[in-house]
């Protein structure tokens, strides 16, 4: 059988945003692809991340939340950075073949207000990463 191709998810503190991305393209496109997630450092994984994205079917709270490691980012075919300072941070990409996108969604553990208002933030976020990983999968890519 061959290798599935590795999609590793960047972000600053892998909490939020990677772990959704992580979550909806192992839920979707498991038996396509290999998927991990990792950040520029370990901020632990966000409650409220994984509230919403249980209210989407997907189950993250096993997720852990990890600081990128070099050996997966070379072995990585896709390195997509969903966050402006892990795009600018990312450590150099020895593999040649890789392919790098970045994918910015805006940070929703910076939201303010009432619960309601952050958890809508995270709902906003969840769902326009849902959308790009869908679009990610329906393109072969």
């Amino acid at each position: 059988m061959d290798k599935k191709p590795l999609v590793y998810f960047l972000c600053t503190g892998n909490s939020c945003r990677s772990q959704m991305a992580e979550g909806f393209l192992k839920k979707l496109g498991s038996d396509r692809y290999e998927v991990k997630s990792a950040g520029l450092k370990a901020h632990g994984l966000n409650p409220r991340a994984v509230q919403v994205m249980q209210e989407a079917g997907v189950d993250i709270s096993q997720h852990t939340s990890d600081v990128i490691d070099p050996e997966t980012l070379n072995r990585a075919d896709y390195v997509i950075t969903l966050c402006g300072h892990a795009d600018e941070h990312c450590p150099l990409i020895p593999n040649k073949n890789v392919v790098k996108w970045h994918w910015g969604f805006d940070d929703p553990a910076k939201a303010t207000g009432t619960e309601e208002e952050i958890l809508a933030s995270f709902r906003t976020v969840r769902d326009a990463i849902k959308n790009r990983i869908e679009q990610f999968l329906k393109e072969g890519k």
